[in-house]
């Protein structure tokens, strides 16, 4: 299991003198134990921490950590508002941790790995649910506030723009039953989507149609080995089942049931997936059907007031006596009653529960503004009974026109908002619903085809690829060959060859020949998988800018309501001094009713949702868009990090080069025969992993046996025993320097200068320029000693990516200074740097020290990226403000970046940074217009300029207003939909003719 995103921002590389020879590629050997690189006993903690406002405060916290009995090492990121302490935990617990900076005077909350659909080693379980019903960051901020009350609960986290909230929990403490009911006895609607949990399965079952079917269903899962607890709902027809992994797979389950039914019920495993689009579906469906109903009952009412007193034949029906009322008093009574309380049940069941919780929200300004216009309406009517006069005009048509246009501005919001996750939805259309699997023999012989659930597939499965379906799983091609189009997962969008032992992706679409793969990554395991939960955790994230919105969000609504008091009382207390005309009073009765439709426009009109879903839609988007392209994003933050990068900094190999070096030149001193020499080098390099030795191995083989460079992996790669080479004894890799061994009993050293050196052996001058010569052509010198005696040179060079000078000089146009760094030589880095028009380098700097220049970079306050794909440059990607894993390919869970680039392709580092600042653009943007609106529209409802224009806003037209406004938002983030990936021609300004 890979661990969390930000366990391996916190590893430590141990043995700091390690050299060029180290620079191998991450995904070459990509595995994670981000623990074992700590002191021995010692655990480490990352803690986010709020309050930080400047360097003493960082300082400050830093001292009080460093004061606990246990504490190793803390040091306190003072931008990212994180903690990293490394401590024993026989001396000091993470709660002492806490607590500490608590006492400091500053919040502070351990932080988890955020990949949601793992395991966790602490024996939580993080599940996702639907929250309905959410409004604005307030209902968020009171949501989180009651799941994190609540026992058992590390942690939680709701996002308003997906309505989704993730929480992580201790299952010996709570469950998800219990979770869903304190969500609902807070007054929103919750439902269960997925846990971690990895011995759990959901099956959708047909065929049940009785109690006695019911009971029939029962008795067979009873008798099937390994089932621990099981639970049908007769009304979703969902079999949930949990099962012992380790006795039973759910294919097996499924199998089971469906044969002991005898084929009378059909099983299929429901996707989660499936269920949150079907719950996004119902709740648009909601929101039509309520703004329907209420614009049918809303316009005979409008009728009624406007339209109907121009036709005196209609017009004296509705004045005809019926009882205390006119029948159009009736009328209008009637049918806006329904409106307010059945159809706008929602707003008043939301707004109790928003102050049941102690908080405010939306929903409160629109049951203050509708329940007054209808309650002075009642009264109104009331009144005009018992003393039979008609002064007091009544306002029906407002709470129902309020609530229609509130309900309009809801539908069309959750429209647009389901635009925002359309990422997500096309994604999960690439999920592969069935799959053909090869039933095989004792022998291995395929003796039938099954079609199966795909997501029932299990590791070790043979399956069948026909042309023009999906790849069902992530495996390794064993038969055919094919051209398979991968664009949907990594953005490549030229089709691929997959030969036997070539590996394959689930969801990619294989466009010609039928193949036959083994099934590797399966679930949550597998890359499409992978990807959807780190969009979903991305989208789950808030940037830091949203701190702003959940603070006025938290303000807004009393601030408000107290201005709609003063609005009230300043206007009437005007009218009752005689401070404004009579003609101002014509239409609304007395001055009363004058002030009180000011007060009413005012609570109506202000939207604290526009605040609300400024970033969240902002960043829902653009992290669609990035997976459409490629470039996976970890989060809000990571967005907001990137868009003020001033430096970039790039690892030679592998990031600028293409990684995979070749012997360019050979050249022998003693007399030695070429062919021998080659093979006494192969043999020493037979042993070493790094990415030179590998080369010299192929160059030998092929030098020898004129055949093709194997495949990678295949057993003959890279074994000494193979028949051709000399066994090396006594073999030592050397970091930093090279390798040393002996062969038939002499002592042979292949590596730079500084191992000759080291061993006393003398560089003749005309081997020294021999070396630099080829260094100053961009290739490394490989000496060579037999013996203590200096015997021969080898030249490898790793081409230059053919996009890496242009990539370069983008980003010198867009304003970033690129800098390069590598374990090489100086000579050499210079020569590399001098092709694609680096100016500033960093060269022989060892892979521990890579961190150490990013932070050199970061120390006048600058942001800082480093791009790399090298293990060796996980400590810098962690170390720098925004770390991006170039050719990321399958292997998209890299934990120490905050930028995962699918494609081995430098243009995606300019489109990483373009999207982030487009994205932060628009943001910018959102919040203008949601400021602009409430800065604009709230003085004109309160008044303020009716004096002089006689501009007086009618509260069905304040809500209107409010309507349109978090819908523009959204619909503004909406934008960024269009983005398209820059072309370096325009960047570069380059004409094509």
């Amino acid at each position: 299991m890979a661990p969390g995103f930000q366990d391996l921002q916190l590893t430590r590389v141990s043995g700091g003198d390690v050299g060029d020879f180290e620079d191998a590629r991450l995904l070459d050997s990509y595995e994670d134990n981000s623990e074992a690189a700590l002191e021995e006993g010692m655990e480490r903690v990352q803690v986010r921490v709020t309050g930080m406002t400047c360097a003493a405060c960082s300082t400050s916290i830093e001292g009080a950590l460093r004061s606990l009995n246990g504490v190793l090492r803390a040091s306190v990121a003072l931008l990212q508002n994180k903690a990293d302490v490394i401590f024993d935990p026989n001396l000091v617990k993470d709660d002492d941790i806490k607590n500490a900076i608590e006492d400091a005077g500053f919040e502070a909350e351990i932080l988890i790995e955020p990949n949601s659909f793992k395991t966790k080693n602490n024996g939580t379980l993080v599940g996702q649910f639907t929250i309905g019903g959410m409004t604005c960051a307030a209902c968020v901020n009171s949501v989180e506030g009651i799941l994190r009350s609540l026992p058992g609960v590390k942690r939680a986290v709701v996002a308003l723009a997906t309505s989704l909230g993730e929480v992580e929990y201790d299952p010996t403490i709570i469950n998800k039953d219990d979770i869903v009911t304190a969500i609902e006895d807070a007054g929103f609607e919750a439902s269960f989507v997925q846990s971690s949990q990895q011995d759990k399965i959901i099956l959708g079952v047909a065929g049940v149609y009785s109690e006695m079917d019911v009971h029939f269903l029962e008795g067979i899962i009873s008798e099937l080995k390994g089932v621990r607890q099981f639970r049908f709902d007769q009304t979703s027809k969902e079999l949930e089942i949990l099962f012992d992994p380790e006795v039973v797979k759910p294919r097996s389950l499924v199998d089971g049931i469906q044969g002991g039914s005898g084929g009378s019920f059909s099983l299929h495993v429901t996707s989660p997936y499936t269920r949150m689009t079907s719950k996004d579906v119902a709740e648009t469906s909601n929101m039509l059907r309520l703004f329907t109903s209420s614009l049918y009952l809303s316009i005979p009412v409008f009728l009624i007031r406007v339209v109907c007193p121009q036709i005196p034949l209609v017009y004296s029906l509705l004045r005809w006596q019926c009882g205390p009322f006119f029948m159009g008093d009736w009328l209008k009574w009637a049918l806006v009653s329904i409106v307010q309380f059945v159809i706008g049940k929602r707003f008043y069941v939301a707004a109790g529960r928003a102050l049941r919780n102690g908080s405010t929200n939306m929903d409160v300004l629109v049951a203050l503004g509708t329940s007054a216009s209808y309650f002075y309406s009642v009264f109104a009517l009331l009144y005009s009974a018992i003393t039979g006069s008609r002064s007091l005009p009544t306002y029906f048509e407002t709470s129902s026109m309020l609530i229609t246009f509130v309900l309009l501005g809801k539908y069309l919001e959750s429209l647009a908002k389901g635009k925002t996750s359309d990422a997500i939805k096309k994604l999960v259309e690439l999920v592969p619903a069935t799959a053909l699997l090869l039933v095989k023999d004792k022998d291995g012989r395929c003796i039938k085809e099954r079609e199966i659930d795909a997501l029932l597939i299990q590791p070790g499965d043979t399956l069948k690829v026909l042309p023009g379906s999906k790849v069902p799983a992530d495996g390794v091609v064993i038969w055919g060959s094919s051209y398979i189009n991968e664009s949907m997962v990594t953005g490549e969008s030229v089709p691929i060859l997959k030969e036997v032992n070539s590996l394959v992706i689930g969801g990619t679409i294989n466009q010609h020949g039928a193949l036959h793969i083994a099934a590797t990554r399966v679930g949550s395991d597998a890359v499409l998988s992978q990807i959807i939960s780190l969009v979903e955790t991305a989208q789950m994230s808030k940037a830091p800018i949203q701190k702003f919105a959940d603070f006025i969000a938290s303000i807004f609504v009393p601030a408000v309501v107290a201005l709609s008091l003063v609005t009230f009382f300043g206007w009437y207390t005007a009218g009752a001094l005689g401070a404004y005309p009579e003609d101002w009073l014509r239409e609304k009765g007395n001055y009363f009713v004058f002030s009180l439709m000011f007060s009413i426009s005012v609570v109506v009109i202000a939207c604290p949702c526009a605040l609300g879903l400024a970033t969240p839609t902002a960043v829902m988007v653009a992290t669609g868009v990035g997976a459409n392209n490629g470039v996976l994003i970890k989060g809000g933050d990571a967005l907001e990090r990137a868009q003020k990068v001033k430096y970039v900094i790039l690892d030679k190999t592998g990031t600028l080069t293409q990684g995979k070096a070749s012997v360019t030149d050979v050249k022998v001193f003693n007399g030695m025969d070429r062919g021998a020499f080659l093979k006494l080098v192969a043999s020493a390099e037979a042993s070493s992993e790094h990415p030179m030795a590998r080369a010299i191995m192929d160059y030998a083989r092929h030098f020898h046996f004129f055949d093709e460079t194997p495949v990678e992996g295949s057993k003959d790669q890279k074994d000494p025993n193979s028949g051709w080479l000399s066994e090396a004894s006594e073999f030592n890799a050397l970091p930093g320097r090279g390798v040393q061994c002996f062969i038939n009993g002499k002592q042979l050293l292949v590596g730079n200068r500084k191992l000759l050196i080291e061993n006393g052996i003398e560089i003749p001058s005309h081997v020294e320029n021999c070396v630099i010569e080829l260094e100053d052509s961009a290739k490394t010198g490989i000496l060579v000693a037999c013996d203590r005696e200096l015997i021969g040179v080898i030249g490898v060079a790793d081409p230059l990516k053919r996009e890496a000078a242009v990539v370069v000089e983008g980003l010198v146009k867009m304003g970033v200074k690129p800098v390069m760094v590598t374990g090489d030589n100086w000579r050499t880095a210079r020569a590399v740097a001098r092709e694609v028009g680096i100016l500033e380098v960093m060269a022989e700097v060892m892979p521990a020290g890579k961190a150490e220049a990013v932070k050199s970079f970061q120390k006048d306050g600058s942001t800082v990226a480093m791009v790399g794909d090298g293990i060796n440059d996980s400590p810098a990607l962690a170390a720098a403000d925004v770390g991006m894993a170039i050719g990321a390919g399958t292997d998209i869970a890299i934990e120490a970046a905050d930028y995962v680039l699918m494609r081995n392709n430098l243009e995606d580092v300019i489109t990483a940074i373009d999207l982030s600042r487009k994205t932060f653009s628009r943001i910018r943007w959102n919040y203008v217009f949601a400021m602009a609106y409430n800065i604009v529209a709230i003085p004109i409802a309160a008044g303020v300029f009716f004096p002089w224009l006689r501009l007086m806003l009618p509260p069905w037209v304040a809500g209107a207003c409010m309507a349109s406004s978090s819908v523009s938002v959204v619909c503004s983030s909406l934008l960024l939909r269009r983005y398209r990936k820059p072309r370096l021609t325009t960047i570069l300004e380059i004409t094509v003719e």
